[in-house]
């Protein structure tokens, strides 16, 4: 029907893929969120729920959906909560697309389901291909559904790609701001803060991400995610830090030619072009002025410094489970920093030593993958905490 509004719904609607992605329904008003989806910020949720009414909402627990349903008892919304709830929203009868924009592997399970579905996926939660990218992919594939990247660097990848069907890919260059702590050595970052590694240069990010960002584990995340999207041996992955973030990715043909895209370090423009895909719409946000950006530059990455990305390779590189050893132990070091328990340098010993230690699988199902996160939790809990 002409004039119908498409219809999505978004996992991680507060945080800040989700807002973002709701600045962009705002903006054009010919797509309907039908599913809302959060952990506990409930003021916000309740908020959105009054804007765009959606069919269905989810919270992380129990708890905050009383909360939240007693604050909304005038709207008349399902409100449902936790993993169950996720799944609920990920299957919103009537929405084409789901945007899977919670952080951690709490996204693997609501996506297979929204994949069986029969929904296409608008992907920003890196966990879900980087542990398990050999199950995600072939479900895509079983039914017929697109996998559409909406983290900056693979979107940008993904738009060089755009008419080249049939091409050979030489090498993908990612490319990575260098964070807050570019051109320091490790002796400098031995007393940083978390307010320091929160403290990104180019990007609006939730804390999770900036930390990684600050780390390059981020860089490492997307290599893994980069693999599975777009069908790519490790050899063909290349890692370059960029630090005006214009750049936001390119491919190399066989050719020689390098097709990159660029544009200013805003998130709106990679979401608006997954929902929209193929079409490409106008957008409000500030737009690139060559003139007023001058020189651009490229480095290697400082991989003595900053070693989560060649742990990110070696855990790519053994495969099988390894690379959920290396997201789990990240995002429980993640944590740590981010309670004053441990020191920014210890994030990535805590992922070489899980590594080492996490008994490996070959060919993991889903609940193998799982059972690994909570092995690797339990090692990091008795290895590092009081």
């Amino acid at each position: 029907m002409i004039g119908e509004k498409r219809k999505i719904a978004i996992l991680g609607s507060t945080g800040s893929i989700g807002t973002q992605t709701l600045d962009i329904v705002r903006e054009h008003g010919d797509i309907e969120a039908v599913a809302l989806a959060c952990g506990n910020n409930i003021a916000l949720m309740e908020r959105q729920m009054r804007e765009f009414r959606p069919k269905l909402v989810s919270v992380g627990d129990e708890a905050a959906a009383r909360e939240l349903a007693a604050a909304t008892r005038d709207l008349d919304i399902p409100i449902r909560y936790g993993m169950d709830g996720l799944i609920e929203a990920a299957t919103c009868p009537g929405a084409e697309m789901v945007v899977t924009a919670v952080v951690g592997m709490m996204g693997i399970r609501p996506t297979v389901a929204a994949i069986e579905a029969g929904r296409d996926i608008a992907l920003a939660n890196k966990e879900t291909l980087v542990t398990a990218g050999h199950i995600i992919m072939l479900l895509a594939k079983k039914y017929g559904v697109k996998i559409l990247p909406v983290d900056s660097e693979h979107s940008a990848i993904f738009q060089s790609l755009q008419g080249n069907e049939g091409n050979k890919i030489k090498n993908i260059w990612l490319t990575a701001s260098g964070g807050p702590f570019r051109g320091k050595k490790r002796d400098e970052l031995l007393n940083v803060t978390a307010a320091d590694a929160l403290n990104h240069p180019n990007w609006s990010m939730g804390k999770k991400v900036t930390i990684d960002s600050a780390t390059l584990v981020n860089k490492g995340l997307e290599v893994m995610e980069a693999r599975w999207l777009f069908s790519l041996s490790a050899e063909q992955i290349k890692v370059v830090v960029h630090p005006q973030s214009v750049v936001h990715s390119a491919v190399e043909y066989v050719d020689g030619a390098v097709m990159a895209q660029l544009g200013t370090p805003d998130m709106h423009i990679p979401i608006q072009y997954a929902l929209y895909y193929p079409r490409r719409l106008a957008h409000d946000g500030k737009k690139l002025d060559p003139f007023e950006m001058g020189q651009l530059s490229f480095e290697r990455p400082d991989l003595e410094t900053f070693p989560g990305l060649s742990l990110a390779f070696s855990a790519m590189g053994r495969g099988g489970n390894m690379p959920t050893v290396f997201n789990a132990a990240n995002e429980m070091a993640v944590k740590m920093f981010l309670n004053g328990e441990i020191r920014f340098l210890q994030i990535c010993d805590i992922i070489a030593e899980a590594m080492e230690n996490c008994h490996f699988v070959e060919n993991p199902d889903l609940n193998e993958i799982l059972g690994t996160e909570q092995e690797t939790y339990g090692f990091i809990r008795r290895k590092f905490t009081v």
